[in-house]
C-alpha cells in the first residue's frame, strides 16, 4: 500500500528536492567555519538544489555536533560523524558514498575554496565533463594570500610530478576542490586508496584507466579561483602532506602494486639505517662495547622509525596518549621478530646462492614486508 502525503500540511523543513549535487565537506576541527560555509554555498548555489553533507572524524572541538544542531533546522545538511576512523580520502570517499546525487563537489572547510564557482564547475560537467578542478594555477586563477612561498612552491614541484602519472596536463592536482560525475566515481571507488590528504591525482589516475580499459577518454575541465585566506582556526597542511603526495606518485607509477604507505614505510626504513649507523658509531667513540652499542642503536632507530611513521605514514592512524606508548611496544615487539625473518631468509637464501649481497638484501626485504604488514595490523589498526 502506498501512503501519500500531501506536500501543503508538511512543514517547511520537510518539503524536499532531490539534490542534482551533493557538496562533501570533510572536517577536523572546523566548528568556526562550518555554518558560515554552509551559507555561503546556498547564496552561491542559488535555485540548484543541493545538499550538503559534512563528514567529521570526531572532532574534538565538537565540530559534529554544531553541524547535527544545523541539520535539525535544515533539511539538506547531514552529518556522518566517524568513530574511530580518520583521514582526508578516506572521509571524501564516505561522504561521497553515502549520496544518490548525480554530481558532487568536494570542498574545503575552511573557506579558503571559493564556492561562487560551484555552479559554473557543474555547468562545466552538465556539458560533458567527466572532472572539473578548481585550479589556482590556471590562467585566471592565483594562490592569494592563502599560500605562503615555501607551500605554493611545494605545490608546484608535485603539479610537475602529477605529469607522470596523469597522462595529461592538470594545472592543479594537488587542488582539494573539484567536482565530478557519481557514475565516473562509481567505476573506480573500490581502487581508490583511503590512505593520505590528496584524493584527486588517485581519482584521475584509476578513473583514467578505468575509461581507458573501455576504449573512453576521460574529459578533465577546470575553473580557475583565487585561494582565500583560512577563515578559522589552524591548517591541516604541512610538508608531511607533500611527502604523502609524493608517495601517491610513485605508487601510481607502480600501477598502484606498491601502497603509498608501504613506499612510505621502506622510505622511514632507510632513514632508520642511517640514525642506526650514527649512533652506533658515537657510542663505540664513546667507548662502550659493541654488544651495548649495537643495542642502544637498535633501540634508538626503531624509536626513530616508530616516531616518524606515525607522524608521516599513518598520520591518518595518528597515535596519542597511552595508545602511543602501547603502539611504540607492539613497534618493538614486532620489528624483533622482523629481525628474526631477515636473518632466516638471508640465511636461507645464502646456503642456496652463497652471494651475501643478494642474501642481504633478500633478507632486508623481508623484514620490512613483515614489519609493515603486521605493525599496520596491530600497532596502527
Amino acid at each position: 500500500m502506498t501512503i501519500e502525503l500531501d506536500p501543503k500540511s508538511l512543514p517547511v523543513q520537510q518539503l524536499w528536492s532531490s539534490p542534482q549535487l551533493a557538496v562533501i565537506v570533510p572536517t577536523f576541527n572546523e566548528r568556526d567555519n562550518v555554518v558560515s560555509l554552509f551559507e555561503l554555498v546556498s547564496q552561491a548555489m542559488g535555485e540548484i538544489p543541493f545538499e550538503f553533507i559534512v563528514v567529521d572524524d570526531n572532532s574534538p572541538d565538537g565540530t559534529a555536533a554544531v553541524v547535527k544542531e544545523l541539520a535539525r533546522r535544515h533539511a539538506n545538511v547531514r552529518c556522518i560523524h566517524r568513530i574511530g576512523r580518520r583521514g582526508l580520502s578516506s572521509a571524501v570517499i564516505e561522504g561521497i558514498s553515502a549520496s544518490a546525487a548525480p554530481y558532487f563537489a568536494v570542498i574545503d572547510a575552511d573557506h579558503q575554496h571559493d564556492e561562487r564557482v560551484l555552479p559554473q564547475m557543474l555547468e562545466k560537467a552538465l556539458a560533458g565533463d567527466d572532472i572539473v578542478i578548481g585550479t589556482r594555477y590556471a590562467k585566471g586563477g592565483t594562490a592569494g594570500e592563502g599560500l605562503s612561498k615555501a607551500r605554493e612552491a611545494g605545490s608546484r614541484l608535485a603539479t610537475r610530478l602529477s605529469d607522470l602519472v596523469t597522462g595529461q596536463p592538470i594545472s592543479d592536482p594537488m587542488s582539494g576542490f573539484f567536482l565530478m560525475r557519481r557514475e565516473i566515481f562509481d567505476e573506480i571507488a573500490p581502487s581508490l586508496s583511503n590512505e593520505g590528504f590528496k584524493i584527486l591525482l588517485d581519482i584521475i589516475v584509476s578513473a583514467r584507466r578505468a575509461r581507458s580499459r573501455h576504449g573512453k577518454e576521460l574529459r578533465v575541465g577546470e575553473v580557475p579561483y583565487t585561494f582565500r585566506p583560512r577563515h578559522a582556526g589552524e591548517s591541516k597542511m604541512s610538508s608531511i602532506v607533500v611527502v604523502q603526495f609524493l608517495g601517491l606518485v610513485l605508487s601510481k607509477l607502480t600501477g598502484g602494486l606498491l601502497p603509498a604507505s608501504f613506499l612510505l614505510f621502506g622510505l622511514v626504513g632507510g632513514l632508520g639505517v642511517f640514525v642506526h649507523m650514527g649512533t652506533l658509531w658515537a657510542t663505540t667513540a664513546l667507548s662502550f662495547n659493541f654488544f651495548w652499542a649495537q643495542t642502544i642503536a637498535t633501540i634508538v632507530a626503531m624509536t626513530f622509525n616508530f616516531i616518524l611513521n606515525n607522524e608521516l605514514t599513518y598520520a591518518n592512524k595518528k597515535l596519542r596518549g597511552w595508545r602511543y606508548l602501547t603502539g611504540l611496544f607492539t613497534f618493538y615487539a614486532v620489528c624483533s621478530f622482523g629481525a628474526i625473518a631477515n636473518i632466516s631468509v638471508a640465511s636461507w637464501i645464502y646456503t642456496l646462492d652463497r652471494d651475501i649481497w643478494i642474501a642481504g638484501i633478500a633478507g632486508v626485504l623481508m623484514s620490512v614486508v613483515f614489519n609493515y604488514s603486521v605493525t599496520k595490523v596491530f600497532t596502527w589498526r
